[in-house]
């Protein structure tokens, strides 16, 4: 009786262990059937970053494998001949602004209280000269003065006239102040002096190299000595952010993949770690399968590339490693589902 009941406890472990087992091959074959692996490289955009003039390179201020920000000063040209012209630019626009700014006040009491004395002088003589010639033309018929004499009170009286005249316009001039068209010349002129001195400041601001973006130093191309030129980059700069990993989608599962589905990344070098990221892309286009993409089947077929955006910029995610990305393809989106940032909110941590 003792031995039937062990028996019977045996075939009843028996069982339940096959039981477990069929439900346990059952539940990852369920999970294996809801999950994609795909295999691709990380990958990030990179900018040759160069000077908008040429010159010889005086300061380099980063070195490979640093860390930069956007608007970070990297480099610097020698600045002094731009400096030069800086100055002197500067120098013809205060010049003429100084010339606008006469023209528009126009003329100086004093020049037109000036103006008005000499015309008043000048009158003065027209009537002097006026009175001597005609008292020497009723002499000269009886002989008390010479037709000479006349003559010659006649062509001063004649020139003090002119005289008279051109001092009158002056004084006219002096109140009217200076033409319209005088002072639009002037603005005009003053205006392309400040454009030739903005020009110098922006030639001069090009002897600085400041990084486009935030990235690290992958390039340090010239030396202090080298000629750069906007053709010659200075270095060149990874862009950490945004970091992706490049895969590629077999065509039988194209139709499970969704932009906005929610993925896991992993790498070789940290094994266990996990980086969460999200699908931003999926190519409209199909290829056959690159030599590079490491899959299982090494067969030919159809893929179409896929982006799984990174949702921090990682140390641990280098340009070109091998990567492993895991989809949950049994997640559900809601129509309006965000991309980016807000999917990385809710998302697993790095």
């Amino acid at each position: 009786m003792k031995h039937r009941k062990i028996i019977l406890i045996g075939i009843v472990l028996i069982v339940l262990m096959v039981i477990g087992a069929v439900v346990y091959q059952r539940s990852t074959r369920t999970k294996a059937a809801n999950t994609l692996t795909l295999y691709g490289n990380v990958d990030i955009r990179e900018v040759n970053a160069a000077f908008d003039d040429s010159g010889r390179v005086q300061k380099l201020l980063v070195q490979e494998g640093d860390v930069v920000h956007r608007g970070e000063l990297i480099a610097e040209l020698d600045d002094r001949r731009f400096a030069a012209a800086l100055t002197a630019a500067k120098a013809q626009a205060a010049n003429q602004k100084a010339v606008l700014a006469a023209l528009l006040a126009g003329s100086r009491p004093e020049q037109i209280t000036q103006a008005k004395a000499q015309m008043d002088s000048l009158a003065v003589i027209v009537r002097n000269d006026k009175s001597t010639y005609e008292r020497l033309a009723r002499l000269v018929p009886t002989s008390a003065a010479s037709r000479q004499q006349r003559d010659d009170a006649l062509a001063a009286y004649q020139a003090a006239q002119q005289n008279y005249l051109a001092a009158k316009q002056a004084y006219i001039l002096a109140v009217k102040g200076p033409r319209e068209q005088d002072i639009e010349a002037a603005k005009a002129a003053y205006r392309a002096a400040n454009a030739n001195a903005d020009l110098a400041a922006r030639q001069f601001d090009d002897t600085r190299l400041y990084a486009p973006e935030a990235g690290v130093i992958e390039n340090r191309i010239l030396e202090p000595g080298d000629m750069a030129s906007p053709a010659t980059p200075v270095y060149t700069i990874a862009l950490t952010d945004p970091l992706w990993v490049r895969a590629y989608v077999p065509e039988p599962n194209l139709g499970a993949i969704k932009l906005g589905m929610e993925a896991e990344i992993t790498t070789d070098s940290e094994p266990g770690k996990a980086y969460h990221g999200w699908i931003g892309y999926l190519s409209p286009t199909a290829q056959f399968t690159p030599k590079t993409v490491e899959t299982p089947d090494l067969r030919a077929q159809l893929v179409y590339q896929l982006r799984v955006y990174v949702c921090a910029p990682a140390k641990g995610l280098r340009l070109g490693m091998p990567a492993t990305v895991t989809i949950d393809l049994a997640q559900q989106l809601a129509p309006d589902t965000p991309l980016g940032q807000e999917i990385c909110g809710h998302g697993a941590g790095n």
